[in-house]
């Protein structure tokens, strides 16, 4: 590690996942500074170039978002030669990740046998919806699967709906982080150690942990429902309806509790024997609603942030558009929105959260085109341009011309 740069630096991972799962896990990586070789399909690449549209000159913002600061090679692991250079590349690796159903690595000679042979120390993560084992482990499986099968859909919606997904890749993304996690976990044993590791990481199981309250309330004996925004174990901590908008209002203990009393003009409410402590008003959820709800019509949202917020100092704020979440003045004082541009392209870039005081973080280079790295990363391990144009011409990075 460069003590005065990125943590990661001098760390190479090889990435041959496609969508989110493996992508945001190596993207996080990047982030701090290790080099990651994205191994894609030729003529083809990642599946999420093409989620859209949207596209902005052919390519997927969505793609942008989970593949900053990557290299992108080429490569028909279907052929010998294909798989011989994946080989070579991996051999000075120290991570190898993919997300491909079990059994799949194993055919395509990519299993952590395989990559063992040429890499004995490599952090080998093996990212899969059900796992490597167990009765589903071949099921097919997906963000929105795997939210339903991990109970996060039956508890998100109103009480009188539907079960509702969470509107992002919520486990694909949870199951990235912990993948991140468990890879810089595994490198720091390798350095206590000098030994590789493997990780199997299930989508389900990564998710189960994020049921935490819910999970709680199953363990004494309740089942869990869908509330809208309620909480199942804290009121006041929910949406309220404003004269032109939401706000959302948090109430964690008495002495906020008192506050958003005195703030709205209702304390009486403070002195109810309904809501008198947190257990009560939990109990008491849908009265303690009817009684704060006609209060926040009264107002609109930018004025409750003033006299909740500015004045009152109870934890509150508005629901924000997109747009607006990514875009205003404590994202710009923060640089969480910045740019990335090679003279041709412009790419809008959210930022990673962590902030070090002693070490650098961030993302230096555009997502990549299919393909743009292929031959510069091969020569970096020793192939020469004859050789390169040989491993084309047998079809290794593609189709031939």
């Amino acid at each position: 590690m460069n003590p005065d740069g990125q943590i990661l630096d001098g760390i190479t991972v090889v990435d041959l996942t496609t969508f989110v799962t493996g992508g945001f896990a190596s993207l996080m990586l990047a982030n701090q500074g290790a080099e990651v070789i994205k191994v894609e399909r030729p003529g083809v690449g990642d599946d999420n170039r093409h989620s859209g549209p949207p596209f902005i000159d052919g390519e997927s913002p969505y793609f942008w978002t989970i593949n900053y600061d990557k290299r992108s090679v080429e490569l028909n692991l279907k052929s010998e030669e294909g798989l011989a250079a994946l080989y070579d590349i991996v051999a000075e690796a120290d991570v190898f990740v993919q997300n491909y159903r079990p059994g799949t690595a194993t055919k395509l000679h990519v299993d952590e046998d395989s990559i063992r042979e040429v890499n004995d120390d490599v952090v080998y993560c093996a990212i899969s919806a059900f796992g490597q084992t167990g009765p589903w482990s071949q099921r097919p499986g997906y963000d929105l699967l795997v939210q339903g099968m991990s109970g996060i859909m039956s508890v998100t919606g109103e009480p009188d709906g539907r079960p509702v997904k969470v509107g992002l890749p919520q486990t694909d993304l949870i199951t990235a982080m912990w993948a991140a996690f468990g890879i810089v976990t595994a490198l720091y044993r390798r350095e206590v150690t000098g030994e590789g590791e493997y990780i199997d990481l299930a989508m389900l199981d990564a998710t189960l942990p994020w049921l935490t309250k819910q999970a709680g309330k199953v363990f004494a004996g309740e089942q869990p429902r869908r509330m809208g925004t309620k909480d199942p174990v804290l009121a006041p901590y929910q949406t309220f309806e404003t004269a032109d908008g939401h706000l959302n209002v948090a109430c964690l203990n008495q002495k906020l509790w008192r506050g958003l009393c005195d703030a709205i003009g209702r304390p009486d409410l403070a002195d109810d024997e309904r809501f008198e402590t947190n257990a009560d008003r939990v109990e008491h959820m849908d009265e303690l609603e009817a009684e704060l709800a006609p209060a926040f019509g009264e107002r609109t949202t930018d004025e409750w942030m003033d006299v909740l917020v500015e004045d009152a100092g109870i934890p509150a704020g508005p629901v924000n558009e997109p747009e607006d979440a990514l875009y205003n003045e404590q994202t710009e004082a923060r640089g969480v929105m910045t740019e990335l541009s090679d003279g041709e392209r412009t790419v809008p870039v959210i930022e990673h959260p962590l902030n070090y005081g002693r070490s650098e973080s961030g993302f230096d280079h555009l997502p990549p085109k299919l393909g743009e790295h292929t031959r510069e990363v091969l020569r970096e391990v020793g192939y020469d341009e004859e050789t390169l144009d040989e491993l084309a011409a047998t079809g290794a990075f593609g189709e031939v011309e």
